[in-house]
């Protein structure tokens, strides 16, 4: 099977995966098939996986967690059942599934137990559920399980026009609040416009404060009730101007690869809550948060309450250019690695 292999650590934008000695990336035309490892497990052909900036950290070597070398990179995807153990009562060859891993989606096939496994409704489009489960995940774990959003509070996001950024202004939407999108440049803001946010700050012309407050004050509204973070550095500092007491901070992650500050006395002062949210340890330390987190996006995806923007769709040869479309924050949604259906490798002894 193709599979894409990070075989030391490095930056993969710099060269095409084969192109040359300097590229982290090694893709295989002849990695051997997974094999079905338990009674109850499955093996998916992948249709699509998703690109995540942690995808992107754990390449460079600088994300928390550092698997040994080589290993395939990759999280959530989509497919198709291929195969199934004698006990698997979930699910039948040929249905759509959907899930994530911590490693091995950039891969033609990937195993995993049924129990890890989501049904994908009908209707629903394949390669945009496989965009669904970490970055939709975290923002809704992050928003509804975490901060408890309510009807009516106001929901403050950063990096608006990103993947955890976007999935984080729908779900504020569904849950009824009034939202605020921070994105830079004409074509996100112009793309979050046509979602219906009820407002829009643009970086490159306007300073983040004065925006809000000028909002809030036509709006009468006291402030910001919960603030949604994936990039931190100096925007964090400027957000925390406008928290209401007894906000919330949600810490999702260093976009701007500056950790920031909160100071404690001004959280003790004014009653606010910061929620550290590193999406997945919930795996393990939480699984049944994730499950009914998933079940619940799926049952909106199947809705319409929430929609999946592709930004770019790339090929594994092409993982240089999905990469530096996350480096380089061109991307508005998500950035996808689709499989064609038609490339069938030679299928191994289960």
């Amino acid at each position: 099977m193709e599979a894409l292999l990070c075989k030391k650590i490095g930056d993969p934008t710099t060269s095409p995966p084969n192109s040359s000695d300097n590229s982290p990336l090694v893709l295989s035309t002849s990695h051997p098939i997974p094999r079905l490892n338990s009674l109850t497990s499955v093996r998916v052909r992948v249709k699509a996986t998703s690109l995540n900036y942690a995808n992107y950290l754990q390449i460079l070597g600088k994300y928390q967690e550092k698997p040994p070398l080589p290993f395939i990179p990759g999280s959530d995807y989509s497919g198709i059942v291929e195969s199934i153990g004698p006990n698997v009562t979930k699910f039948r060859i040929g249905d759509p599934v959907c899930s994530f891993a911590a490693l091995g989606s950039f891969a033609q096939f990937i195993v995993a137990d049924e129990s890890q496994l989501f049904p994908v409704p009908n209707g629903c489009d394949l390669v945009a559920a496989g965009a669904l489960p970490v970055a939709y995940g975290t923002s809704h774990v992050a928003l509804v399980h975490r901060a408890q959003l309510k009807s009516g509070q106001v929901l403050l996001v950063l990096g608006a026009a990103g993947g955890v950024g976007l999935a984080a202004v729908q779900i504020g939407k569904v849950c009824g609040a009034t939202v605020i999108a921070v994105a830079r440049g004409d074509e996100k803001v112009r793309f979050l416009k046509s979602m219906g946010i009820d407002h829009i700050v643009d970086l490159t012309k306007g300073n983040v404060t004065e925006s809000v407050k000028g909002f809030l004050k036509e709006r009468k509204l006291r402030g910001v009730d919960v603030l949604y973070d994936p990039v931190g550095g100096k925007l964090t500092k400027e957000s925390m101007k406008l928290l209401n007491w007894g906000a919330q901070i949600l810490v999702i992650g260093f976009a701007s690869g500056d950790i920031p500050v909160i100071p404690a006395n001004i959280a003790l002062v004014k009653n606010w809550t910061v929620h550290g949210l590193y999406w997945g340890s919930y795996k393990l330390h939480r699984p049944g948060v994730l499950e009914e987190s998933l079940k619940e996006l799926l049952s909106w995806l199947a809705r319409g309450l929430i929609t999946i923007h592709i930004s770019h769709t790339y090929t594994l040869s092409q993982a240089n250019l999905a990469f530096s479309a996350i480096k380089e924050r061109k991307a508005i949604g998500k950035v996808m690695i689709t499989f064609d259906d038609h490339k069938k490798p030679a299928r191994s002894k289960l």
